[in-house]
C-alpha cells in the first residue's frame, strides 16, 4: 500500500478508479480587466455525482462570492458520470506544487480521491483533446442546472 500514498503522479483509470473520486475542480480566473471567473466542481454526495458551476463577474479584483452571476447544480445520471470519467481518464495527479507561472489564468486542476491524504492533487488531462471534450462537456450542463 505504501505506494498508493506516495508523492509520484498517479494516472486516472488505473492507480485511480473512478470509484475513488471524489471531487473535481475546474477553475479559470483572471485578474485582466474586466476580470473573469468560471469554476466547474463535480462532488459525490450520497452516492450521486453532482455538479456545480459560478461565473463571477465585477471590476474589481479578486472577484468575491457577491459577484457570482451564474450559478447552479444538476445531479449527473449514469450516461453523464461516464462522460465526465472518460474525459478525467488517463490523466494524471502530482502533488501539489507552488509553480513559478502562478498568477496565470488557469485553469487550476485538483482531483480528489480516497487515499491522497492532502497530497497528490493537481491534476493534468491526457491530451488537450481531452480537456477541449471537458469543457464542451461542461458547457452543455450549465444549461441544464438549477
Amino acid at each position: 500500500m505504501g505506494g498508493l500514498f506516495g508523492g509520484g503522479s498517479k494516472t486516472v483509470g488505473k492507480e485511480i478508479r473512478e470509484a475513488d473520486i471524489t471531487e473535481f475542480y475546474y477553475t479559470l480566473s483572471g485578474s485582466t480587466y474586466p476580470p473573469d471567473y468560471q469554476r466547474y466542481h463535480f462532488y459525490a454526495e450520497g452516492g450521486k455525482v453532482w455538479f456545480y458551476h459560478e461565473k463571477r463577474e465585477g471590476t474589481r479584483w479578486p472577484l468575491q462570492e457577491e459577484d457570482i452571476t451564474r450559478s447552479g447544480k444538476k445531479e449527473l445520471d449514469e450516461k453523464q458520470t461516464g462522460t465526465l470519467f472518460a474525459c478525467l481518464k488517463g490523466g494524471t495527479v502530482k502533488a501539489r506544487s507552488e509553480d513559478a507561472s502562478a498568477g496565470g489564468r488557469g485553469p487550476w486542476l485538483y482531483l480528489y480521491w480516497k487515499g491522497d491524504r492532502g497530497k497528490v492533487q493537481e491534476f493534468s488531462f491526457a491530451s488537450y483533446e481531452q480537456r477541449l471534450a471537458f469543457e464542451k462537456f461542461c458547457g452543455g450542463l450549465i444549461g441544464r442546472t438549477a
